[in-house]
């Protein structure tokens, strides 16, 4: 596992979900304007890459 403990990436993914459950719901509100919504969509994206990215590392550690 590269430079980060198993702890410091469970960590993360529950930080990331949590924000990423927070952007979500702003977009199911539907109050956003219009530039709002495009960085929230991007935010939503990024988030979801992010935390991929984090499982598939700890996958691939614990077959190491």
């Amino acid at each position: 596992m590269s430079e980060y403990t198993k702890s410091e990436l469970e960590e993360a993914i529950t930080s990331l979900v949590s924000t990423l459950h927070k952007c979500e719901k702003m977009q199911e509100s539907g109050r956003l304007q219009s530039a709002q919504k495009t960085l929230n969509d991007r935010r939503v994206k990024a988030l979801r890459i992010a935390v991929s990215l984090i499982e598939k590392e700890m996958r691939r550690s614990d077959v190491d």
